[in-house]
């Protein structure tokens, strides 16, 4: 369809594929993820000892396995970001069926390792959270189905879309796992607000979460519990949030020192869900802001490039999963910092773990896609050439 309209050429392409990878990639969104993958590692050599020596480990364990999970993450995102934004869709069509079955069945088969809500696959040697990867396959999916209702005569995709996102929202709510939960409806809602949604449906939206949430208050101890927490004006000093904000507190502007900081003896998720707190304290809030500058820029710079493309689906397929990954470290640090409820999220590339660390390399690594120089013309030439 946009061939026909924008009357694109098909011309033949000798170029090799990792140089013009090379030259086509944002080279500074690409920057940005190795460093933030390579502070991780840092991070992670001061937080994990302590839970390693707790649970019998070498002092090294959880370093040397986020080492080996990142790698794999890496070499995910370069993999998929050689790919073409037709291809990266059917990949992401296949990896949605799977991560939708994987998430339907989590109920029966699925574990909790302890942590009140059932989101894991135990798979002996590692653990599988189809939720990680089910988020980008279906920030590409929904795209395509809004982009497709754009075409004349195309199917309401937008219905489908949003009958789609409230199952999983639904299954989501059932684990429970509120945050991811969250952070989908969020990707979805910048997608359809994108594709051109009435302002008055998203308000109406707004307003079903609302009720929704004020559900799941009075009928889920689980949700309560974290919402009583976020609202109690006292914080309880041996709770996970009281350690983190007494570390964060105690680390000032340059922090206590690398290896001096106390917090990640107290916190069990000082490697994961809390591991900003980790770096506040030891490095100080000049690392936090660091940290934060390098997430924004991924996402401004994602977004600058995404204004310049014409093919609608790429447009909405790219925005969602650079706001994603925005709003994902931004959930992250602010729970920690008691803007936000606990959630339970990692910081993506920082935090450990496998399969958030994994999917996020493949999440990353469409975005990259998406977001490669083309040879087309920008849209606002095309618009430009029709006022003519």
């Amino acid at each position: 369809m946009t061939e026909m309209v924008y009357g694109t050429v098909r011309v033949r392409d000798s170029e090799p594929v990792l140089p013009k990878w090379w030259r086509t990639i944002d080279k500074w969104s690409l920057s940005c993820i190795l460093i933030l993958f390579a502070i991780g590692i840092l991070l992670g050599l001061a937080a994990s000892p302590p839970l390693a020596e707790r649970n019998g480990f070498e002092a090294f364990h959880y370093v040397q396995r986020q080492a080996i999970f990142g790698t794999v993450a890496l070499i995910a995102l370069v993999v998929t970001s050689l790919m073409s934004p037709v291809l990266v869709r059917r990949l992401a069509v296949v990896a949605f069926l799977v991560a939708f079955v994987a998430l339907a069945f989590l109920p029966i088969f699925g574990t909790d390792f302890g942590k009140g809500a059932v989101r894991w696959y135990s798979l002996g040697f590692a653990s599988l959270q189809p939720s990680e990867f089910l988020k980008p396959a279906f920030i590409i999916v929904a795209a395509w189905m809004m982009a497709a209702s754009q075409e004349i005569g195309g199917p309401p995709g937008r219905l489908w879309s949003f009958f789609l996102v409230m199952a999983i929202v639904l299954m989501l709510a059932m684990q429970p796992d509120f945050g991811q939960a969250c952070l989908i409806l969020f990707g979805w809602g910048v997608m359809y607000f994108v594709a051109g949604a009435p302002m008055f449906l998203l308000l109406g939206m707004a307003g079903m979460v609302v009720l929704a949430g004020m559900f799941a208050y009075n009928n889920s101890e689980h949700f309560a519990r974290r919402i009583d927490g976020y609202l109690n004006p006292d914080i309880d000093p041996t709770t996970q949030i009281g350690y983190a904000t007494n570390a964060i507190q105690e680390g000032g502007f340059f922090g206590v020192g690398v290896g001096e900081g106390q917090v990640k003896w107290s916190l069990p998720d000082a490697h994961t869900d809390f591991i900003i707190a980790v770096a506040a304290e030891e490095y100080g809030l000049v690392l936090v802001l660091f940290i934060i500058c390098l997430y924004a820029s991924v996402v401004v710079r994602s977004l600058l490039r995404l204004m310049k493309e014409r093919d609608p689906f790429i447009r909405l397929a790219g925005t969602g999963l650079a706001c994603m990954f925005g709003v994902q470290a931004m959930i992250n640090m602010g729970v920690a910092v008691r803007l936000l409820p606990a959630k339970g999220m990692t910081l993506p590339f920082v935090s450990y773990g496998g399969s958030s660390l994994i999917a996020m390399g493949i999440s990353v690594g469409m975005l990259l896609a998406f977001t490669r120089t083309r040879p087309q013309g920008e849209i606002g030439d095309i618009l430009r050439g029709r006022l003519r």
